[in-house]
C-alpha cells in the first residue's frame, strides 16, 4: 500500500538533488519542479508526517474555518493559528478579513453553496462524474490577500469507498504541503463517515513544487530521519446533510472536539522561516 511519507519525501529528494533555481514573489528564490503526483492509502494511517513534528490542531482548525464559509482572522487566532497573519499585513487590509478566499469560494462562489451541493450528490448520485469543488474564481482573485493555493477537489466513490483528488497550483514542499496533505486527508475522511463510506485514496496533483532556498538544509535534516508508524484518526462526526420537512439540506459539520489524532511519533519539529512577498 502507498505511504504518504514515502511519496512526500520522494517529491522533496527529487526537488532538492534535481530542482531547478527559479525566483519567486517573494525574492527569497527556490528550487523547483513541476507537475507531480503524491498517494496515499488512508488504511496505511492518517497522513500526519513522522520525520518532523507536525501541529494537527493547526490543519484541523484551518479546514473546519473554511469548512464554516469564514475569511476572519479571529476565528484562526482563538485556535492559535497564525501564519495567515503576515499575508494580511502585507494586503493592506484593515477590516480583520483576507477576502473572498477558501471558505467564501467553498460556500458561496456565484451564489452556490459548492460544499453542500457536493454532500447532497454523494450521497444522491454517487457515480456522478461531477463531485468537485473548485476555489478558483478569477472574478474574486484582487480581492483575496492570497490567490487559491489548493484551487479544487473531486471526489470518487466506488465500491462502499470513497476517494479525494486535490489540485493545487503552488506548493511549499518544506513548510506548507505537510499541512496540505492533513487537511484534505481530513476533509477525505469527515466526508466518508458523513456518507457512510471507508476513506480509500488521497491524491494530490501539485503544479509548481518548490523548496525556498533558505529550507535547504532543513530538508536535507529531515531526509535523514527514519519513518515511524502514522497515527490513526478518531472521527466522531463527518460531514452530512440533515434534511426535514422544514429544513433543506441543512449541512452537518465536525467540531473540534470531533477529531483527534493518536499513536503519533514523530521525531521532533525543525523550525524555518515563511517567506512572505513584498
Amino acid at each position: 500500500m502507498i505511504n504518504i511519507e514515502e511519496e512526500y519525501l520522494g517529491l522533496m529528494a527529487g526537488i532538492l538533488y534535481g530542482g531547478k533555481p527559479k525566483e519567486d514573489r517573494t525574492g527569497t528564490g527556490t528550487l523547483s519542479v513541476f507537475g507531480r503526483t503524491i498517494r496515499h492509502d488512508m488504511a496505511t494511517g492518517f497522513p500526519l508526517l513522522t520525520t518532523k513534528r507536525l501541529y494537527f490542531n493547526h490543519a484541523l482548525t484551518e479546514l473546519l474555518w473554511i469548512l464554516r464559509g469564514k475569511t476572519d482572522l479571529d476565528y484562526l487566532h482563538k485556535h492559535g493559528v497564525r501564519y495567515w497573519d503576515p499575508d494580511y499585513k502585507r494586503s493592506g487590509r484593515t477590516d480583520g478579513s483576507l477576502g473572498k478566499v477558501y471558505g467564501y469560494q467553498w460556500r458561496g462562489f456565484g451564489g452556490v453553496d459548492q460544499l453542500a451541493v457536493l454532500v447532497r450528490n454523494i450521497k444522491e448520485d454517487p457515480t456522478s462524474r461531477r463531485l468537485l469543488v473548485n476555489a478558483w474564481n478569477p472574478g474574486d482573485l484582487d480581492d483575496m490577500v492570497l490567490p487559491p493555493c489548493h484551487y479544487g477537489f473531486q471526489i470518487y466513490c466506488r465500491d462502499s469507498q470513497i476517494d479525494l483528488m486535490w489540485q493545487q497550483r503552488s506548493a511549499d514542499v518544506f513548510l506548507g504541503l505537510p499541512y496540505d496533505i492533513i487537511m484534505y486527508g481530513l476533509l477525505l475522511e469527515m466526508l466518508a463517515k458523513g456518507a457512510g463510506l471507508k476513506a480509500g485514496q488521497l491524491i494530490g496533483n501539485l503544479g509548481d513544487c518548490h523548496l525556498y532556498n533558505n529550507h535547504q538544509e532543513q530538508a536535507k535534516k529531515q531526509l535523514e530521519r527514519k519513518l515511524n508508524s502514522l497515527p490513526k484518526l478518531e472521527l466522531k462526526e463527518g460531514i452530512r446533510i440533515e434534511s426535514t420537512e422544514w429544513t433543506f439540506n441543512k449541512l452537518i459539520l465536525p467540531k473540534h472536539k470531533d477529531a483527534n489524532v493518536i499513536d503519533y511519533h514523530p521525531h521532533p519539529p525543525i523550525r524555518a522561516r515563511l517567506s512572505v512577498g513584498t
